[in-house]
């Protein structure tokens, strides 16, 4: 089956006039970590840089960096302490064991969107050294993150976004088939109707930071599948840390989606499939008048205690997408 191509969308630059940029990040098991590392310098040419007991840079030129962790921040943060290269015999050996339940992590340096297609050579060497996804693991709470950059960080353009998201999420679980493991874990949870409701009853986008606040008033937390706390963060990160003081939240001008399943081990599956199902949350963000409409709409079907009923807004936005080439 031939690969699917990445969907390009509607809002092509930045505020900067720069073409947009997406990064990934791929969590899977199945390799140990030089396992990994060994399939990346298989795909490209690479140069080691700042290699520790639980991690690895792999320079590339004229890509970026390629960085190859296991995704367990405390192992990281001991084989740094215990000095990278020549990290201590029991951190090797804390190493070896995570291997065996905590998931490897690559994350790519975030690339134009015209060259989505140098990644293909990625997933495939995962794939053909015994990469596993989503569904081989029995702690399958990890997927494929992708950080796109944001056309502009206005109050408008990211309440367009948080709309577009949040009429779409119930369906974005089902067209992305997230596993159920994944959904019964909280490190993708939605947002809460609450939120929806204040978010669609203003017909005028809000000043950002009454955004922020309303955000972080609703979402004190990094667990949510369109995790805003980077984007936030770039424009305030005081209000940020303040609501969720967590040192892993790094600023930068993009969002966060955390939804998608890794299916690396499948040979008809590539990142355009991830990629491919937020376009749709791209190109929704666009329309304004929909977003209006829609948001409308959901505010009229909502029932007092029992909140909107989840299959059939489901089936409403799925058929409201197919007939204008959204899905």
């Amino acid at each position: 089956m031939p690969t699917p191509a990445f969907r390009q969308p509607s809002a092509q630059r930045d505020g900067n006039g720069d073409l947009r940029t997406i990064g990934f990040e791929i969590e899977f098991t199945g390799l140990s970590l030089a396992g990994a590392i060994a399939a990346v310098e298989g795909a490209y040419p690479a140069t080691r840089k700042n290699a520790t007991a639980a991690a690895c840079d792999l320079e590339i030129r004229d890509f970026g960096v390629i960085s190859v962790e296991l995704d367990w921040e405390f192992l990281k943060q001991q084989a740094e302490e215990s000095g990278g290269v020549a990290a201590d015999d029991w951190v090797s050996l804390l190493s070896q064991a995570a291997e065996l339940v905590v998931p490897v992590e690559v994350v790519c340096p975030p690339l134009a969107i015209n060259r989505l297609d140098e990644l293909l050579p990625l997933t495939e060497a995962l794939r053909k050294a015994g990469a596993q996804g989503t569904g081989n693991s029995f702690i399958a709470a990890y997927g494929v993150h992708i950080n796109p950059s944001c056309p502009g960080l206005d109050n408008a353009t990211i309440w367009n976004y948080l709309r577009a998201f949040s009429l779409l999420q119930w369906w974005l679980v089902e067209a992305h088939a997230v596993d159920l493991t994944r959904r019964a874990s909280s490190y993708v949870d939605l947002y809460p109707e609450a939120y929806l409701r204040q978010l669609f009853s203003t017909t005028t986008a809000p000043q950002t930071t009454q955004l922020i606040a309303d955000y972080l008033s609703h979402n004190p937390t990094r667990n949510r599948a369109l995790d805003m706390l980077p984007l936030f963060s770039e424009i305030d990160a005081a209000a940020v840390q303040s609501a969720v003081p967590d040192d892993r939240i790094k600023s930068r001008p993009t969002f966060h989606y955390r939804l998608p399943n890794c299916q690396i081990d499948r040979g008809d599956w590539s990142l355009a499939d991830s990629w491919n199902v937020w376009w749709t949350v791209d190109e929704l963000a666009q329309r304004q008048e929909d977003l209006d409409t829609l948001s409308a709409r959901y505010l009229e079907q909502h029932r007092a205690i029992l909140g909107v009923k989840r299959n059939t807004w489901v089936a409403y936005m799925d058929q409201w997408l197919h007939d204008r080439g959204l899905a």
